[in-house]
């Protein structure tokens, strides 16, 4: 629920956007070009205050080029020791390394976040964004989402900020001044949340309609790829693990996951859902949803024939299961992620 507005601005809200060597591109761009479009493009004023409700800079440690993290640069047109005073901060996509996310490299930038921050600046993350956001230690405690491909190197990096990467956007603190948006193009909901917060529901309505931008009101649950834990060093789960990879659909995987591993039935069950945070049963669940999802996509199959190939007999009960893992009817998630016709071979 949004904390009622007060009246409009007589001037634009000042939006800096953080360009650092680790931001991904297409992001900075992006959200630049969408929240830029009131001065650039006819965006009908419906904001009932100023026609043009941001003003955004692309904003960095030092003036001038500076190269991303595919090697194209952009321009930084304002240093962050020139800005006293922001309205809005947006970090954009950062790309990872191989090994993390490394703290302590950015350190006049955390200590001008948290500047702007007790300065009443809202803080804006798009997706992996949030990595230089929770360096500053303002969303320890707070709710907030992340690329889901990112989500355990974030809870290694940062154990005190809970993390939610099936959610579109989080929107955390007393004066909702902690914003974050999930994986990857969902920086189209924080852009269009920014715009419906500050120049209204309208404007945010026709800038959606101006550049065919849809808001992802399933979440991201949809998007998530199902992979079990496998480094939790208990041989015997490992094993099971790699014969139900091939073997889920069979009618009983469970019981012959425990005959065959000759533990005792306690004793496999405790040990399972320690090892991959699963009982076994919820994790036989998810390898065949996974596997239908698959069959979705790229299949003709009817949705019978994929609920008895994943190990499913009762079509309704399989209807039933998919939507409560997946948030979306086997049919409604065809439509939304199978190849389209005039894409095909």
């Amino acid at each position: 629920m949004l904390t009622p507005l007060p009246s409009p601005a007589s001037n634009p809200r000042h939006v800096s956007l953080i360009a650092l060597p680790d931001a991904v591109v297409s992001t900075l761009t992006g959200i630049f070009d969408v929240m830029n479009a009131f001065a650039l493009m006819d965006v009908p004023d419906t904001s009932g205050g100023v026609a043009v409700p941001f003003r955004l800079e692309i904003v960095g440690e030092a003036t001038g080029p500076l190269g991303l993290a595919s090697g194209v640069p952009v321009n930084v047109q304002r240093a962050i020791t020139e800005i006293e005073a922001t309205d809005i901060v947006i970090v954009p996509s950062v790309l990872l390394s191989p090994t993390g996310w490394k703290k302590g490299r950015y350190p006049a930038l955390i200590a001008w976040l948290r500047t702007m921050y007790d300065r009443g600046a809202v803080l804006c993350s798009a997706c992996s964004g949030i990595f230089l956001l929770a360096e500053t230690g303002l969303f320890d405690g707070k709710d907030a989402t992340v690329h889901y491909g990112y989500a355990g190197a974030f809870t290694a990096t940062y154990p005190a900020v809970p993390i939610h990467p099936e959610r579109v956007l989080t929107i955390s603190g007393v004066r909702e001044e902690l914003v974050c948006s999930g994986a990857s193009m969902s920086w189209h909901d924080l852009v269009l949340y920014l715009i419906a917060r500050y120049a209204g529901a309208t404007a945010a309505q026709e800038v959606a309609r101006l550049f065919a931008l849809q808001w992802h009101q399933d979440g991201l649950t949809p998007y998530l790829v199902f992979e079990g834990k496998r480094d939790h060093g208990d041989g015997d789960i490992q094993s099971a693990q790699q014969w139900l990879d091939k073997h889920f659909s069979v009618a009983h995987p469970v019981e012959e996951m425990i005959q065959r591993s000759r533990l005792a039935e306690r004793t496999f069950k405790r040990r399972f859902t320690h090892a991959t945070g699963f009982a076994p049963l919820d994790y036989v669940q998810r390898l065949r949803i996974e596997d239908a999802k698959r069959r979705l996509e790229r299949t003709e199959a009817s949705i019978d024939e994929i609920s008895w190939r994943v190990g499913y007999e009762d079509p309704a009960f399989f209807r039933r299961l998919f939507k409560r893992t997946t948030g979306l009817a086997p049919g409604a998630y065809r439509k939304r992620f199978r190849i389209p016709d005039f894409a095909r071979p």
